[in-house]
């Protein structure tokens, strides 16, 4: 008897699971990791910049271990800003604070029409012992931040949005599950 195909993606994932900062795989190893909160290095002077390169450079050939960097576009929700513009432009005092505020409007609808997304940087990691992720999770966030970056551990959350990346080319899938028939 032929073995039947299956066309989810789920199926052909080593994946059983995501809880704690971790996504759990069928062989039992755990994926972990540090998310680096963005900087833009490069409105620093030129010795500044030089150091933190310096420093970069230095840290990654200090780990001893595989890993992967993994850059992720996240959607931006602006709607309770959104909201706050609409309850400001309804109290402005004056039609010049209302043509100002109505302004903003206009430009958080532009960012919504053009799905505005955040650039998040994560650098992760596998190992099956969890005291050994735990100890390079801390290694990270504080080599990171001898290089003046802040990271911190990725969270559920974030670990879904790195799949979602890489599984449906960022687009956010809210429509439920399909039952296979």
């Amino acid at each position: 008897m032929a073995k039947k195909v299956s066309g989810y993606t789920e199926d052909w994932l080593p994946i059983k699971g995501i809880q704690n900062g971790m996504i759990y795989t069928t062989s039992n190893q755990k994926v972990t990791g540090v998310k680096i909160t963005p900087r833009n290095i490069f409105i620093l002077d030129a010795n500044t910049q030089d150091n933190i390169l310096i420093s970069l450079k230095n840290f990654y050939n200090m780990l001893d271990f595989e890993f992967w960097l993994v850059v992720a576009d996240r959607p931006v929700d602006i709607s309770v800003y959104q909201a706050e513009l609409q309850l400001l432009y309804n109290d402005a005092p004056n039609a010049a604070i209302r043509k100002l505020i109505m302004q903003d409007i206009r430009k958080a609808n532009m960012f919504i029409k053009n799905n505005v997304v955040d650039t998040e940087y994560y650098i992760l990691f596998k190992d099956k012992n969890p005291d050994i992720l735990e100890k390079r999770i801390r290694m990270m966030i504080n080599g990171l931040a001898d290089c003046g970056l802040n990271a911190s551990k990725v969270n559920n959350a974030d670990l879904r949005v790195i799949l979602e990346n890489f599984l449906n080319g960022g687009q956010n899938t809210e429509f439920g599950m399909v039952m296979p028939v």
